[in-house]
């Protein structure tokens, strides 16, 4: 008589995370955290107002010199919204983790890859209008004369503000307070500002700092700007600024998912 085989089954463990993204999840997680915001006015005006407010200082800064603003107007209209959109997105998903809201979620059926993209949604979508807001004043209220089309002056603002914002979320898997994610700024900011272009000629540099300078998204950024600034058309320049931004962009959605972690050590 035979012995009937058997298949021994292992069960998935019911909060096991799922392995492929969900657009239901995505879209619950997105609504959640703009609900969020929605009852935090402070953040919603910082995100939205501070842009504007700088670029408004900065216009009538050079009042006697109106060119001025011209020349890095532009280049500043791309990188107000990146680090105010590093400041909130970084300060607020380490909130989330420190108040156990994020071991909560993670402990769902919710996947790491749906919580950054939800977040990324949430925070494009605010990146949205504050690039519409800042563009709009810079160009039709404080008289930025460019070349090129003003809405490819809006793309890569929202360019960088995306940026900005997956340099926040990838920022906070490291910090262990909110206090710690500001003092990323320095290390994270400040390097790329210096050597964006902003102040100086990036081929003027020493050739070693040029050299760092081309591996850093925010140089792209600037140039991306400038080749509105001085073209009407866009150019193949300007096409590969704009990709090299957003690659990056997408490159730190996905080191912050991979290295997102559920609580603070």
């Amino acid at each position: 008589m035979t012995t009937p085989r058997t298949t021994t089954v292992t069960p998935t463990p019911p909060n096991a995370p799922p392995k492929t993204l969900s657009m239901a999840r995505t879209t619950a997680t997105t609504t959640r955290v703009l609900r969020q915001l929605t009852h935090d006015p402070r953040t919603i005006a910082l995100l939205l107002l501070i842009p504007c407010v700088m670029l408004f200082l900065l216009r009538y800064v050079f009042d006697g010199n109106p060119r001025t603003f011209d020349s890095i107007g532009a280049s500043l209209l791309g990188i107000f919204p990146l680090i105010t959109m590093f400041l909130v997105t970084s300060i607020a998903t380490l909130r989330e983790r420190t108040s156990g809201t994020l071991e909560r979620l993670l402990a769902m059926p919710l996947g790491k890859g749906d919580l950054i993209a939800g977040y990324a949604l949430a925070f494009g979508t605010l990146a949205i209008i504050q690039s519409a807001l800042a563009t709009g004043l810079a160009v039709w209220f404080l008289g930025l004369d460019v070349t090129g089309s003003p809405w490819l002056l809006l793309l890569v603002a929202l360019l960088d503000a995306l940026l900005g914002t997956a340099l926040g979320l990838f920022v906070s898997a490291f910090a262990a307070s909110e206090f710690q994610a500001v003092q990323f700024m320095p290390a994270v900011i400040f390097p790329q500002l210096l050597l964006c272009g902003l102040f100086t000629p990036r081929d003027t540099m020493h050739p070693v700092l040029e050299t760092v300078s081309d591996v850093l998204p925010m140089s792209y950024a600037v140039d991306g700007m400038n080749e509105v600034l001085h073209h009407t058309d866009m150019t193949a320049t300007f096409v590969r600024d704009t990709l090299i931004v957003a690659g990056c962009a997408l490159l730190v959605l996905a080191l912050g998912a991979a290295t997102l972690r559920r609580r603070t050590a």
